[in-house]
């Protein structure tokens, strides 16, 4: 990881005290044991989290302007068990060494493996895309456990307790690259794809630096970086998504791997393979919509959408984002 600069005591003494709650309540966690940690975050999730007005206000915009159709119940039932999934997720970082796909009562199940088998023996690197569904550090852990090798792409919190904290429980069951986003992330990334490995990343934030696709109907900026790596290195893109099953127990499920055939027009060609990826994110957002976290300020707001562009960024130039060389970088 890349070292963080001298931190001023005010900031540390924030985040301090930040550390000391969520170490505390993980520690907690750890005692009560997985199955009893989770029903606890459910019921946090339920009876807190939902009653965050703002952030659950943002919720319940983004779900009425995706969903339309739906009636202010239909919402609110999506919103609360997001809640209890929320507060599951973060009772379980206390136990992700716990999650297998292995064993005579395996708690990770894989469904469609085939599709991923194959896509990883073809040796052109396969970038797994998924979303902030279910505890979205499933895909991750069964990669690693189905023996394919490569890197998990995260964001690191600002906290840098936390952030080394959650790398160390990630490296325990899943990929021991843990690739933090930023130019050496991508250099990381591209060497990982060339030697035809496995990279595992949420596509599913906004990206002030993106490009527009459509997401939900509406244009939502996003991370070019998955396309443009997928057009220079002929790497596959491979949609997977995770699943909760009762208790702490998922299911995940690959979907096929995306099919592009390039124009030749490489600005155009990263537009439409991106507007590619958030439509398969979309897909597998209807398909079970109150698995999705949906507080994520995903769309522009209307002070934004004035900034969006009129056409796709340059793939290369003023754009802010190159992928010229295994040294360059999107940022």
């Amino acid at each position: 990881m890349t070292a963080r600069p001298s931190l001023p005591l005010a900031m540390k003494l924030r985040y301090g005290a930040e550390s000391a709650a969520f170490f505390s309540f993980i520690g907690f966690c750890r005692i009560l044991g997985l199955r009893t940690a989770s029903t606890l975050g459910g019921f946090i999730g339920r009876n807190i989290f939902y009653r965050v007005g703002p952030i659950m206000n943002r919720a319940r915009e983004n779900l009425r302007a995706a969903f339309p159709e739906k009636s202010v119940a239909e919402i609110e039932q999506i919103v609360l068990e997001m809640c209890d999934n929320l507060g599951r997720t973060v009772a379980e970082y206390a136990h992700l060494d716990k999650f297998s796909v292995h064993g005579p009562d395996p708690r990770l199940e894989v469904a469609h493996r085939e599709l991923s088998d194959a896509a990883v023996a073809s040796g052109k690197g396969v970038m797994f895309f998924s979303g902030h569904f279910a505890n979205w550090e499933v895909m991750p852990i069964v990669a690693r456990q189905l023996g394919y090798e490569g890197g998990e792409v995260y964001r690191p919190p600002n906290n840098p307790m936390v952030d080394r904290w959650l790398v160390m429980q990630r490296t325990r069951n899943g990929p021991a690259d843990q690739i933090a986003k930023g130019p050496q992330g991508t250099r990381k990334i591209f060497t990982l794809l060339r030697r035809g490995k496995s990279v595992f990343l949420l596509a599913d934030q906004k990206t002030n630096e993106g490009i527009a696709a459509p997401f939900f109907g509406r244009e939502a900026m996003t991370t070019p970086a998955p396309a443009m790596l997928a057009l220079k290195l002929g790497s596959v893109l491979l949609p997977a998504s995770a699943e909760r099953l009762p208790g702490p127990r998922f299911r995940m499920t690959v979907e096929p791997p995306l099919a592009f055939t390039p124009s030749g027009d490489q600005e155009r060609d990263v537009h439409a393979l991106t507007c590619l990826i958030n439509d398969a994110v979309e897909k597998m957002v209807r398909a079970r919509p109150s698995q999705w976290l949906w507080i994520h300020r995903r769309w522009p707001t209307a002070r934004e959408q004035d900034r969006i562009p009129a056409k796709p960024v340059q793939a290369r130039g003023g754009s802010g984002v190159r992928v010229e060389s295994e040294g360059s970088s999107f940022t």
